[in-house]
């Protein structure tokens, strides 16, 4: 049954990604600018590690939507040269270099593959809910193995995942139990298949384990709710706040209005080493002071 505050009016379900609740973990401040400040702060550059892995996916995902016969590791890296982004790299000679880089990751990972083995989703999005939180997300590919579900998720990125990576993810874990409440069937495995090592790393949830994701999921989701709700109160009392026409039809990319200290208690910035990395750094002094600037190619495998 649904929580009940204290006036008895029921409280809304806190719709929300994931990512939306890691955001809140890594960095209560990213995650307002990234999701409540409007106009939203100017992002700093693309990263050339995320153009790798959007990359990637799109080859991978339009793959399996080609017709069997064409599931060939030829046809997978030329999906892959089509469908290149070259954004956040040092020039087009590194651009070209990884773009080949990445063709022959995709082309040695679907020579594994059974291209016969259809997924049950590919690129799926699934959702759940509780009395608390409304959760959704889009995995990567869910395969049925029996009579069970599997799910996928396709990482890229320099350094092999561990199998603690698994079990600890928190996105994973919700794709597990969304699949399973979407498709009517058991999902406790969940898998990160590492294409620059060829590697697999996977864990078996129990429905125990699940629950206390889905909890922790839960204790994030009131958290940020009840910042939200403060953020929104300033916010809808200020000129042009959330909700009024002058806030529909503002630009992005634009300095957001001053945060009064009240308010932007509830957003502290966590720093670290990870500020180096934030797409918002240049609208957090204590992040730049945490940690130096990168180049937008930095994250890139030697």
């Amino acid at each position: 049954m649904d929580q009940l505050p204290l006036d008895g009016m029921p409280r809304r379900l806190y719709a929300c990604t994931p990512s939306r609740l890691n955001s809140w973990l890594d960095c209560p401040r990213r995650y307002r600018f990234a999701y409540l400040d409007r106009p939203a702060p100017q992002k700093g550059p693309p990263w050339a590690h995320n153009s790798v892995g959007v990359s990637v996916h799109n080859a991978l995902a339009a793959w399996w939507r080609e017709p069997y016969e064409r599931r060939t590791p030829e046809v997978a890296a030329a999906l892959l040269t089509r469908g290149w982004i070259g954004e956040g790299f040092r020039d087009a000679e590194q651009s070209a270099a990884w773009r080949d880089r990445a063709r022959e990751m995709v082309r040695g990972y679907v020579a594994g593959l059974d291209p016969a083995a259809e997924p049950v989703g590919v690129e799926r999005t699934v959702a759940t809910r509780t009395s608390v939180v409304a959760l959704s997300g889009r995995v990567d590919r869910l395969d049925r193995r029996g009579e069970e579900l599997v799910v996928v998720d396709y990482k890229t990125g320099r350094r092999p995942p561990t199998t603690d990576d698994a079990r600890s993810s928190l996105a994973l874990a919700v794709y597990a139990i969304a699949s399973s409440a979407m498709m009517h069937r058991p999902c406790h495995r969940v898998e990160l298949h590492h294409l620059p090592t060829a590697s697999v790393v996977e864990w078996e949830h129990t429905d125990e384990s699940l629950a206390r994701h889905l909890g922790r999921a839960e204790e994030i989701a009131v958290e940020a709710a009840e910042a939200d709700e403060r953020y929104r109160a300033w916010s809808a009392t200020r000129p042009g706040g959330t909700g009024s026409a002058a806030s529909r039809t503002r630009g992005t990319g634009r300095t957001p209005p001053p945060v009064p200290p009240e308010v932007d208690a509830s957003f502290p910035p966590r720093t670290g080493p990870l500020c180096s990395w934030c797409d918002f750094r240049r609208h957090c002094p204590e992040g730049q002071a945490a940690s130096g600037d990168r180049e937008p190619w930095d994250a890139l495998a030697d």
